[in-house]
């Protein structure tokens, strides 16, 4: 198994973010942490083979966390997972050995992704036999992988619907959704139903006077 420690400042995020790991094979959480200095002290009392590390944490930014592991000669690797869309910040981030970079807010099929990959990296380890074992065990991080959304879905529709729901923090239903991103009803369904399934969005019944209750949506807050 591949010991995980999660490392995020807000507890619904990293509750989330246990959850996600927890759910795919070979991968268990050895701990969860809110702060940069509790990574480190947990990584050095306990065996940890990936990090997954927000980057803005109330104690530090996740860049000093990952060169204090380094410092401390820690071999645990690090998935940086961020709302940080700077690519100097990304550009820092590799030179400080982070493998991979996973921006917030994110689905259970991208972080899947990402791990799964991380996987086959670590599977790749031994001695090269000559320079195409290595250039291939590098390319297993770089590999796109699979589109982490279902079959019929486009990114730029999920965007679209991502945009109305965050344009109304009250929520919305389904058909407010299609009228805002111009897609049928049964379309907005599904993508809300997909960020609903993925952590992204919460279901909300809302009662009229008669009938059965009508399902709006709620965006959850996106976490730094």
């Amino acid at each position: 198994m591949i010991m995980v420690l999660v490392v995020e400042d807000d507890p619904v995020a990293a509750e989330a973010h246990r959850q996600y790991v927890e759910r795919v094979t070979g991968f268990t959480v050895a701990g969860v942490v809110h702060s940069g200095a509790d990574a480190l002290r947990f990584c050095e009392r306990h065996r940890v083979d990936l990090v997954l590390l927000d980057f803005y944490l109330p104690d530090t930014h996740g860049l000093a966390v990952c060169r204090a592991l380094r410092a401390s000669g820690s071999a645990a690797d690090v998935i940086a997972v961020t709302s940080a869309r700077d690519l100097a910040v990304v550009k820092a981030a590799v030179s400080v050995g982070v493998v991979q970079y996973l921006l917030k807010p994110f689905t259970f099929a991208s972080l899947r992704e990402k791990l799964e990959t991380y996987a086959r990296f670590r599977e790749s380890a031994g001695e090269a036999a000559d320079q195409t074992d290595v250039d291939r065990a590098l390319a297993t991080l770089r590999s796109p992988g699979r589109s982490p959304l279902p079959k019929g879905m486009s990114a730029e529709t999920l965007e679209a619907v991502v945009a109305a729901l965050r344009a109304a923090p009250q929520g919305i239903p389904a058909g407010a959704a299609a009228e805002a991103t111009g897609v049928s009803r049964v379309t907005a369904r599904r993508y809300l139903e997909y960020l609903a399934d993925s952590g992204l969005a919460r279901r909300e019944p809302h009662y009229g006077e008669v009938g059965r209750p009508e399902i709006w949506y709620l965006a959850l807050a996106s976490h730094s």
